[in-house]
């Protein structure tokens, strides 16, 4: 058993279908589908109109009532985390507005970006003693909850270029199963999880490099092209 592993282990194996918390999943189904319905809702009104923003705002009372309802059982004790051996969480009010408030931020940053939310709070699961391989995992669930969003939302709009995302699709599923043995080869052999740690670190170190070096080389031709690299009109219609 790894150290940063879980306290206790089953005697048995459990099948996938009794490993979901359907409740929390429900929750999340809840979040995908509001969410959903106001994105294709709003495609079809004008554009800053006043139904525009009623409709766009909705969003807001849907993840708030999520939020509110969690942080009530996190701070009256009524969540418990599976991964660190069915260990209690009762949180104070001022964690649960700290990691709130993070959950905003990470959000704000990943769609300024064009990152996905779970990739930036990785760290943040860390930081609550959570394991680095229920981390990654729930960071990479995070980011394939929105995109799977997205990807309905332009399919039922005819926005969607299915051989080109096919070919995404093929390439991301091998590079994930391979990722997955070579990186559960390594931890068999050095007997640490905290490989992943590292793995997360070096590739938000690249990605953060990546998109300074890609903006800076962009500003860079702008200036020389004197283009206007100011904020457009959010009103616009394209």
């Amino acid at each position: 058993m790894l150290p940063s592993g879980p306290s206790t282990m089953p005697d048995a194996d459990i099948s996938l279908i009794h490993n979901i918390y359907w409740k929390e999943l429900s929750l999340l189904v809840y979040v995908w589908i509001g969410f959903l319905i106001v994105q294709i809702i709003k495609e079809y009104l004008q554009t800053c109109s006043v139904m525009y923003w009623i409709v766009n705002s909705l969003q807001i009372p849907i993840a708030a009532s999520v939020t509110v309802f969690e942080a009530i059982c996190l701070y009256k004790g009524r969540r418990v985390i599976a991964s660190k051996g069915k260990e209690i969480t009762n949180w104070k009010i001022y964690q649960i507005l700290i990691y709130c408030s993070c959950g905003i931020i990470a959000g704000m940053v990943g769609g300024l970006l064009g990152l996905g939310g779970g990739f930036i709070l990785g760290p943040l699961f860390l930081e609550l003693g959570i394991p680095p391989q229920v981390a990654s995992a729930t960071s990479t669930f995070s980011m394939a909850f929105s995109s799977s969003m997205s990807v309905v939302q332009y399919y039922l709009l005819n926005r969607f270029p299915i051989p080109y995302a096919a070919y995404f699709v093929l390439v991301a599923t091998i590079a994930a199963f391979t990722g997955q043995h070579v990186v559960r080869k390594i931890i068999a052999v050095l007997g640490r999880a905290s490989i992943i740690i590292f793995i997360l670190a070096l590739t938000i170190f690249i990605s953060a490099i990546s998109l300074g070096g890609v903006g800076i080389a962009d500003m860079v031709e702008k200036l020389e092209d004197e283009e206007y690299m100011g904020f457009e009109n959010l009103c616009k219609l394209s």
